[in-house]
């Protein structure tokens, strides 16, 4: 027997309850007038499985998410002919679709477990995209048809219908974005895997995902840059977008410069970016690139996630593109509007943004804490959820520490704290290192201390260069725009090597050899 509960528009509700109640194996546990009724029924732990039309007014994904997370099934009714209903709830996550006119026994297939996915619905479909446009996959555990964009035996990365704003270009401090002239790409290195022990894990390997997607397609804006793999590396070219998440404790010790710096890096190598600013504390990348933050961004984003309005077409108009190959999407204007960023909708944001760009970099606030623990309304909005939705989405999570003594205690701290969330095992980088702050042989002594004190075996460097960094700051722009030959750019250079692999050199000329080439052409 089979307990439904339903939210239903008052056009529908008799019509659905009469064929639900000829339907063999159900019982209408409870008809909900509204949202909030559904809800409560739900969270008292009533029915199994939730009815809801598509005009059920304040029906969101938010919504949808909480009648999941209490274990509910949804199925969503829709008029036969209705797209953009369809579409709609696809985009609010009901993966299990179902005319308003179906028939009874067509409706009672929809409660028969004979599904291998355990969806238990024969309207259901898991290769459907949620956004309802092709290569936008529903859900990251979705798997891909034969032959479809996504799929690993694929062509050729597809463009997605009606997506006029791919190859748009801007303005940024009276200069046209698409003039900024990139030099070449510092290469690095290979990859690292920090000895950090006990991490707790995501729950799926972060190097999922990481099968070939073939290079030779042509790029939704006319160029080769979606998956350009200039190391001629086309074996590590990931198949989906990867998210990169950039965190690092209290005190600035540099989130931002190493995520704009790391996006600018990878971006003029040719790939695709997407940067950005989850940080709800204090996010600062529309300032630091010399963007309007009143212009919309993850707030404006999310909310169409919510109303189910979101799919890649709409995430690109709302990430402009302020460099060749680099969007950004802006984070909030004010701190206080926090509630409008709500994990749901940050993790569809996500889960867009893979098929928008081949990597994402995800600027995140520096707080940890659960607070939902703190609250005796455990649905209300948590303020650290972004910060937590883009650590648990991630396939890389870069923590940044600063270099002197009070940033290094922080660090460690902040460490041990981050390895209490769902994330994956970090690369720790150390910032703005100097000897001034921590004596001679700084990277030896960082090194020493924190093998000791946090068990890590291998540490990046940045080093301090806050001529290259203020200038880019005052300028509005990246330093790999501002100061290319900055020792800044070149340690980042050499971490998006490891965690873009495909954008790495595959080789580079020692810097004397070009300076003596040029001498000799000048003595000529």
């Amino acid at each position: 027997m089979t307990d439904v509960i339903t939210g239903l528009g008052p056009r529908w509700e008799a019509q659905v309850a009469t064929s639900l109640e000829r339907v063999p194996g159900v019982v209408i546990a409870r008809r909900c007038a509204d949202v909030a009724e559904l809800l409560s029924v739900a969270e008292a732990g009533v029915g199994q499985v939730a009815v809801v039309s598509h005009d059920l007014r304040g029906l969101d994904l938010d919504v949808v998410a909480r009648l999941h997370a209490e274990g509910l099934r949804v199925i969503g009714l829709h008029p036969a002919d209705d797209e953009p209903a369809q579409k709609r709830l696809r985009q609010l996550s009901v993966r299990t679709l179902l005319p308003l006119d179906t028939a009874v026994g067509d409706l009672a297939g929809a409660f028969e477990p004979d599904r291998q996915d355990g969806s238990g619905a024969r309207g259901f479909d898991p290769e459907l995209p949620a956004s309802g446009s092709s290569g936008s996959p529903g859900s990251s555990g979705s798997p891909s048809s034969p032959g479809s964009p996504s799929s690993p035996g694929s062509p050729s990365r597809q463009p997605w219908p009606g997506n006029e704003s791919v190859g748009q270009t801007g303005a940024r401090n009276g200069r046209p974005t698409n003039a900024a002239d990139h030099p070449g790409a510092k290469g690095g290195d290979g990859d690292v895997d920090a000895g950090w022990t006990g991490w707790r894990p995501r729950g799926d390997d972060p190097e999922a995902g990481g099968s070939a997607r073939s290079t030779d397609g042509a790029d939704p804006d006319g160029r080769d840059g979606g998956s350009v793999d200039p190391s001629g590396r086309a074996d590590l070219v990931p198949e989906r977008g990867r998210i990169v998440a950039v965190w690092g404790p209290t005190g600035a010790p540099g989130r931002t410069t190493i995520a704009t710096t790391l996006a600018a890096e990878v971006a003029s190598r040719g790939a695709e970016v997407l940067l950005l600013d989850a940080d709800t504390y204090g996010g600062c990348i529309a300032q630091t690139l010399g963007l309007l933050d009143e212009a919309p961004g993850i707030a404006a984003a999310c909310r169409a996630a919510e109303q189910g309005g979101l799919d890649v077409p709409a995430l690109s108009g709302l990430a402009p593109v302020v460099l060749p190959g680099l969007r950004v999407l802006t984070g909030l204007p004010k701190a206080e509007r926090w509630p409008e960023v709500r994990a749901a909708a940050l993790e569809r944001v996500l889960e867009l943004s893979r098929s928008l760009v081949s990597l994402v970099v995800v600027d995140c606030g520096f707080c940890l804490e659960d607070d939902v623990e703190l609250s005796y309304d455990t649905a209300a909005p948590r303020r650290n959820e972004a910060t937590l939705t883009s650590l648990a989405a991630a396939d890389t999570v870069v923590a940044v520490g600063g270099a002197d003594p009070v940033a290094l205690q922080r660090f460690v701290r902040g460490l041990q704290e981050l390895g209490t969330v769902p994330s994956p095992q970090p690369i720790p980088v150390v910032n703005r290192v100097r000897s001034a702050s921590i004596g001679s042989r700084p990277e030896a002594r960082i090194t020493a201390s924190l093998q000791r004190f946090a068990g890590l075996e291998e540490v990046r460097f940045v080093p301090d260069d806050p001529a290259a960094v203020d200038a880019a700051v005052l300028a509005g722009r990246s330093v790999v725009e501002q100061a290319p030959e900055s020792p800044v750019r070149s340690a980042v250079g050499d971490l998006a090597s490891v965690v873009a692999p495909w954008t790495a050199p595959a080789a580079r000329r020692p810097r004397s050899q070009g300076l003596r080439g040029l001498r000799a052409l000048s003595r000529r």
